[in-house]
């Protein structure tokens, strides 16, 4: 099976191809094919489809043999969340292939395999906030140790505070939290692991539930901005 996966929540945006098989005992195994990654802005919606073009191009990839895609439905950039989602529903549509949106966060603890630490994504939301959830890797299998939410960095720092395991944080959100998280164990990020990626996206997508394309919604998390003001 070939996932090909989209990530434009924030201001990287990145395409990813990769290959799924499974044994005879059922255990899937994959392989990242490749990957283009960009980060010099919001440009998503002139580039985005461009780079999965390229990217197939150049696995000599037929969209056809393309089995499922895959999408960080959010939260994140209300407009970079629209662009991605509506990129992978128009290509499965086309090819009438199923899609899988996945949480952004979730996807960004796909990419840190470390075992006995706590996975803490951030993404600046800004007004003193991160989007966040809380992982931690238990075998092979990632455990999810609260939902999806917006959170004060207070206090995301008063809930670290429960776990005594060191801590990893992984997102755009780390120069924002980490002075108010500096009491942690903290494990330092490698620079790759700063940015949402397609790679996690797709892994994400493994034990995911697909929908039809037509189905798929993206995840806000909380009201835009317009839809703020419009409730005064």
């Amino acid at each position: 099976m070939l996932i090909l996966a989209f990530e434009s929540s924030a201001k990287p945006a990145s395409v990813a191809v990769l290959d799924v098989t499974t044994d005879p005992d059922g255990f899937k195994k994959h392989k990242l094919l490749g990957q283009y990654f960009q980060n010099n802005g919001f440009s998503h919606s002139r580039t985005l489809l461009l780079m999965a073009e390229a990217l197939l191009n150049n696995l000599e990839l037929k969209p056809a043999e393309i089995n499922l895609v895959a999408v960080a439905k959010g939260p994140g950039s209300f407009t970079g969340i629209r662009i991605g989602v509506s990129a992978a529903k128009g290509f499965a549509w086309g090819l009438d292939i199923p899609v899988c949106g996945v949480s952004t966060l979730e996807a960004m603890a796909h990419q840190t395999k470390l075992p006995e630490t706590i996975i803490c994504p951030v993404m600046d939301s800004r007004r003193e906030q991160v989007y966040n959830a809380v992982f931690k890797w238990s075998g092979n299998v990632l455990e999810r140790l609260c939902d999806d939410r917006a959170i004060s960095i207070d206090d995301l720092a008063d809930d670290l505070s429960r776990f005594n395991n060191p801590t990893m944080l992984v997102g755009d959100g780390i120069k924002v939290c980490k002075e108010s998280i500096s009491d942690r164990n903290l494990l330092d990020t490698p620079e790759m692991l700063q940015y949402q990626t397609a790679y996690g996206v797709a892994l994400a997508a493994l034990d995911a539930e697909s929908v039809e394309s037509q189905l798929l919604e993206p995840f806000y998390l909380r009201p835009s901005q317009a839809e703020r003001e419009r409730g005064r």
